[in-house]
């Protein structure tokens, strides 16, 4: 009986390929690519407040040229009019993304957006600086409460 050949682990990219292409496709992008590099097609300051959520397309008219899509993106409220003012800036870079002009227009809506960057935590402060503190709160004669306050007092002065 022959030994079965080592098997290799194939990316999950390439497994879902085809799952994530039929959601995109239902959403008209017709490649994923424009979602998942957002933040690279029209950078890190815009893509913060805004997100696509699908493409438009008209329906073609016989004998007439393919009209441009329309953009639906997702904003942040109160960046909506801050969106709108660059709208002509995120039109030039995803058409420069497409290689033709693929969006003609984008089409605002108000709403939170799904991804987003959760702030790191900061370090706890080192022990010699909570140690510094703790001995200015030598008044203090619950151990406990010394300690979380010379905690608190540590952070606050590291900020």
């Amino acid at each position: 009986m022959a030994k079965p050949g080592p098997m290799f682990a194939k990316p999950l990219s390439v497994l879902l390929s085809d799952v994530f292409s039929d959601a995109y496709a239902k959403q008209g992008f017709a490649a994923r690519e424009l979602v998942t590099r957002w933040r690279e097609i029209i950078g890190p300051e815009l893509s913060a407040h805004c997100e696509p959520l699908k493409m438009q397309w008209p329906r073609p008219v016989e004998g007439q040229q393919q009209e441009p899509a329309t953009l639906v993106l997702r904003v942040e409220g109160p960046m909506a009019l801050e969106i709108q003012h660059a709208s002509d800036v995120i039109l030039q870079r995803v058409n420069r993304f497409f290689g033709w002009s693929a969006v003609g227009r984008l089409a605002l809506r108000q709403g939170p957006l799904s991804r987003r960057e959760r702030p790191r935590p900061a370090p706890p402060p080192d022990a010699s600086q909570i140690e510094q503190v703790a001995q200015t709160l030598s008044s203090i004669e619950d151990e406990q409460l010394r300690a979380a306050l010379a905690r608190l007092g540590a952070s606050i002065k590291r900020n």
